[in-house]
Formats: C-alpha cells, structure tokens, sequence
C-alpha cells in the first residue's frame, strides 16, 4: 500500500481521522497564520521568531508551550521524507486557507515533486452551512478522501504565489490577483482572501468587518455574558473560521466601547462607533498590529467601493 503523510488543519482533525482507522502518518499543523506577522520562508528561524513574539505578545503563550505545541510537530513534518503522497486536509475559512498556503508554499520549497493532493470540507449537499471536517460523518469523510484532488504544479505555483501576495508588505495586489484564476483547485480561496481585505479598518469608522460584527452582534442579540457573546460569533462568523481565544482577544481590544460586560452592552461611544457617527480608528491604531505582511492600520476599507486605500505619511 502506498504511504501517506496527512497534514491536518488541527487537533480535532487529526484525532477523527485517527478514531476512523485512516492508514499513514499524521502531521497536525498548529498555527493561526491568518493573525499576526508572517513571512514567506514558512519553517525559517526569522519565520518561527516572528510567529513566537506573536504569540507571546497577543496570546502571552510561553516559549515551552509554543515548542511543545508547534516547533516540535514542524520537526516531525521536516523528517517526513519517504511518502508517496501527501494529503492535506483544510477547511473553507480564512484561518485554514492561510494556514493552507503557507503549507503548499513549504512543500513547493521542500518537497518538490511529490505527490500532493487536497481534502477541503466546506458545501455539502443538504447543509445551508458550510460544514468543518470533524463535522463530517464516516461516509462524508471517506467520500471527501476519495474524491481528493491531486494538486497539479500549476496549482503548487498558485498557492505559493498567493502567500507570497499575502506576506507582501502591502494588501493592495491581492485584490486584484485573488480572483482571476477560477480554474485553481482551490475553490474556496477567493472568499477567504476577500474577507481577510475586510478585516483592515472601515474608513467609516476604523473598524475591521469582524470588529464591527462584534458591536452589531451585541446590539442585536443583547447576549448575557461575554461567553454568549462568543457563542454567537462562532455560529455567524464561519468565513473567519476563528475560535475563543481569537474572539476573546479582538472583545477586549474593543473594551473601551463597552459599558459592562455583565451583561454585556456598548456605551454611548460603541453605538456612535456603529452608526458611523465616531470614528475609532485612532484609538485603536497600533504599528505592530500585522495582518500578513502588511500593517493593519496602515490601510483602509472602502465599504462602498469595496477597495483598500493606502495611508501615506
């Protein structure tokens, strides 16, 4: 039998496919490449340095921890060298097709010839939503394994340059490249990059799509507790693909909008911010505040013309 290296998405991943008896080895790829600093030498000692003082600053995750968790799994992945195929297994959200990128973009450089193939979960026949792997059930998985697709090199090139754009110090050509090639393997990429170009400020009111989500979720749902909160953003926000901790992060960076959190409600200036009466981009601009290769607060969304503005200074 052919062996396989499975590179997964995650944890919940990687256990289901184990619990199914799925044959060969398992990689799990433990990163969040869509928040923070990247570079495009994905496995680099600048690429690693980058993603811990990441981590430490926004998550304060320990040097031992990020190791444990993510350095010594992308050493077991380097001493893979003797598959016949590779098969990873990401999902349709922004989290997993950046963190899918940066994989193919590792393998292009490391693993040149190899068999690659593609498992990426999303629309299924009957669901309104798109649906996770571990979500799947025992013949859904099995049918997505079957009907894997092989990654031709065109398709190895695409993936890498589209990493390359997003590790760029500026967002601005990924609006025009991310939606040319509709024939790419990767049918679900276009919408992820298109939700990362809206993750940079509103020039109405200095908010990012999610952030502004945030505020909107509070004034419609009136949740109880933060936990509520979160609960609710993890069921509408699946584009994002983001868990507790990210949410947890982006509420607090927003906590001067609230005037409680017990229940939780916004102040006077949460609901300006909303209507587009204040804009709290001064508030919130941070320099080392990266999304890719790019700074965050050193662009703008345009909500009407759906197009990204360079600030220059």
């Amino acid at each position: 039998m052919a062996r396989i290296l499975h590179i997964t998405n995650g944890d919940s991943t990687t256990n289901y496919l184990n619990k199914l008896k799925f044959s060969g080895d398992f990689i799990t790829w433990r990163e969040m490449l869509c928040e923070g600093k990247t570079t495009t030498d994905v496995g680099s000692e600048t690429f690693w340095k980058n993603r811990f003082y990441f981590f430490k600053t926004s998550y304060n995750i320990s040097k031992q921890k990020f190791i444990d968790y993510t350095l010594k799994e992308y050493r077991n992945l380097c001493n893979q060298k003797s598959n016949d195929e590779i098969v990873l297994w990401f999902e349709h959200d922004l989290f997993c097709q950046i963190n899918m990128l940066a994989v193919i973009s590792w393998l292009k450089r490391f693993r040149k010839g190899y068999h690659i193939s593609l498992v990426c979960s999303g629309n299924i026949k009957g669901s309104e939503r798109r649906v996770g792997l571990s979500e799947l059930d025992n013949n859904q998985i099995n049918e997505h394994f079957k009907n894997r697709v092989t990654l031709t090199q065109d398709d190895i090139e695409y993936g890498d340059y589209i990493w390359q754009l997003y590790c760029s110090n500026t967002p601005l050509r990924l609006e025009t490249v991310y939606n040319f090639n509709q024939i790419s393997s990767f049918k679900y990429l276009a919408t992820a990059i298109e939700a990362h170009l809206k993750r940079f400020p509103s020039i109405k009111n200095g908010l990012s799509s999610v952030e502004n989500n945030i505020l909107q979720t509070v004034e419609k749902q009136q949740p109880k507790s933060k936990n509520k909160l979160i609960t609710e953003l993890l069921k509408t926000e699946e584009v994002y693909g983001f868990g507790d901790l990210q949410y947890e992060n982006k509420i607090n960076k927003l906590s001067k909008l609230f005037s409680s959190f017990n229940p939780i409600k916004l102040n006077k200036i949460g609901k300006q911010v909303i209507e587009n009466q204040v804009n709290f981009y001064g508030q919130l601009r941070n320099d080392n505040s990266y999304l890719g290769g790019s700074k965050k607060y050193s662009f703008l969304y345009n909500d009407d013309s759906k197009k990204l503005l360079q600030i220059t200074s």
